[in-house]
C-alpha cells in the first residue's frame, strides 16, 4: 500500500490495548495517539506503547491522524462516531457500532457526504478457522445449507467483570454484547436476514457483582433481557435458531452448527479467530477438518500455554483501510454491520412484541479473505 495511515485510539480501556498491540502486524497503519476522558489512563496506555496522549478534543483536530478507531462504551458509538466522521476522519469502531439502524443510517449520511469510510468490529470472522469453513460451504462439500443453530451462553459478566453494570443496562445485553460475533459470522457464511422472531426474559431482576474488584458485592439494576431466543430466516433460504443468555449454569451446545442436504459443519466460537473446524458426510460420521495455512489462524498469543489462540484485531482496520485505496466494499463495512444492528435489534423488539419481522436493511455477503488476501493485509 502506498499510503501509511495515521491511526487515533480514542478510549483507552481493556480491548485498547489489543488494538496497540497488533496495529503493527499490519500494512498501512501506524497509531500516533490515544485518547481517553480521563487523561491518566491515556497517559497509562501511551506510555506503555510509545504513543502521543492527548485529550478527545486534540484527537479530532490532529492532523496526523487520517483514521480514529472508537473504542469508547457503546451508548456513547454513535456520538462519538459522528464526531470523528464531523472532523473529517475515518472511523472504525468496536461492536455495536450503533444501538438503532436510524442511528447507523444518520452516521452513513454523514460518512457519504464526506466521502469516508465508516467499519465495525468484528473482525473475527476474517479468522483462518471462520474462512475455512466459508471454503468448505462455497465448494458445495455440504450442498446446500438449510438449518442450523447457533448458542452463546454464560452465568454473566458480573462473574468476571470488575465492572460490569453497564452489561445490564438497554444497548448491553448478551445479544448486543456478544451476539455481534455470531451473526456477523453468519452473514459471512450464509449471507443477510430476511425475517426474525424471538422470545425474550431475563432470569432475574437484580444481579450482585462477584469478581474481585471495587465493585464486589454491589447490586445491578437489570434493564434489558438477559435471555434471548430466536429464530433467524435468510435470504439464502436457511433457518438458524439463535439462543443468547447470561441466565445459564452450564449447557452443551455448540458454537455454531450449520446443516446442508449432504453434511453438516461445527464452526468454533467466532469470538476467535481460530479453533477446530469438524465436519460430516451425509452418514453423520464426525472428521477432523486439517486447518489450512491461513495467516489469521497461526496461533500468535498465549504461545507459551497450553491454549495458544490466533489473535488478529486489526484485520477489519486493515481491510477497510485497503478498501478506500482499492475502492473495493471493506468487509467489515458499514453496510454488513447496519445490517448486524438491524438483526440484534430486531430480535429484542420481537421479544417484546411477538412480531415476526421483515428486516428493512440487507448488505453484501462479505468477500472471502483467502490466504494470500490475507497475507497481502500484513506487514512484509
Amino acid at each position: 500500500m502506498a499510503k501509511t495511515y495515521g491511526v487515533g485510539i480514542m478510549g483507552a480501556g481493556n480491548i485498547s490495548s489489543a488494538y496497540l498491540r497488533l496495529a503493527p502486524l499490519f500494512e498501512g497503519l501506524e497509531v500516533r495517539a490515544v485518547a481517553d476522558i480521563l487523561p491518566e489512563a491515556a497517559s497509562k496506555r501511551a506510555e506503555e506503547f510509545g504513543v502521543a496522549a492527548q485529550t478527545p478534543d486534540e484527537l479530532l483536530k490532529n492532523s496526523e491522524l487520517d483514521v480514529i478507531v472508537n473504542l469508547t462504551v457503546p451508548s456513547t458509538h454513535y456520538r462519538v462516531s459522528m464526531d470523528i466522521v464531523s472532523a473529517g476522519k475515518h472511523a472504525y469502531s468496536e461492536k455495536p457500532f450503533v444501538l438503532s439502524v436510524e442511528e447507523g443510517l444518520s452516521l452513513k449520511k454523514a460518512a457519504d457526504e464526506r466521502n469516508l469510510a465508516v467499519g465495525s468490529a468484528p473482525d473475527t470472522f476474517l479468522g483462518g478457522a471462520h474462512q475455512q469453513a466459508r471454503d468448505i460451504i462455497d465448494a458445495g462439500r455440504l450442498g446446500k445449507i438449510m438449518s442450523g443453530t447457533t448458542h452463546v451462553m454464560s452465568r454473566g459478566m458480573e462473574h468476571w467483570h470488575p465492572n460490569p453494570d453497564f452489561f445490564f443496562q438497554p444497548g448491553g445485553g448478551p445479544i448486543l454484547d456478544l451476539g455481534p460475533y455470531y451473526i456477523t459470522d453468519l452473514v459471512h457464511l450464509l449471507g443477510p436476514v430476511k425475517r426474525l422472531s424471538a422470545f425474550t426474559n431475563m432470569a432475574r431482576n437484580e444481579r450482585v457483582v462477584s469478581a474481585d474488584g471495587p465493585y464486589k458485592g454491589s447490586i445491578i439494576k437489570v434493564g434489558t433481557p438477559t435471555t434471548i431466543h430466536g429464530i433467524l430466516e435468510f435470504h439464502n433460504g436457511a433457518i438458524v435458531t439463535i439462543g443468547a443468555s447470561w441466565d445459564v449454569a452450564a449447557h452443551g451446545h455448540h458454537n455454531i452448527e450449520l446443516y446442508g442436504t449432504d453434511g453438516s459443519i461445527f464452526v468454533p466460537d467466532p469470538n476467535f479467530f481460530g479453533g477446530d473446524l469438524v465436519t460430516t458426510g451425509i452418514e453423520g460420521i464426525r472428521t477432523p477438518v486439517e486447518p489450512w495455512a491461513h495467516p489469521f489462524g497461526k496461533p500468535n498469543q498465549d504461545v507459551d500455554k497450553d491454549t495458544p489462540r490466533a489473535n488478529y484485531r486489526c484485520a477489519g482496520l486493515a481491510d477497510m483501510v485497503q478498501s478506500i485505496e482499492t475502492g473495493q466494499k471493506a468487509r467489515c463495512g458499514i453496510e454488513v454491520a447496519l445490517h448486524v444492528v438491524e438483526v440484534m435489534t430486531g430480535l429484542l423488539k420481537a421479544g417484546e412484541t411477538g412480531e415476526v419481522l421483515t428486516l428493512t436493511t440487507t448488505c453484501e455477503r462479505p468477500r472471502a479473505l483467502g490466504i494470500e488476501e490475507a497475507q497481502a493485509l500484513l506487514r512484509a
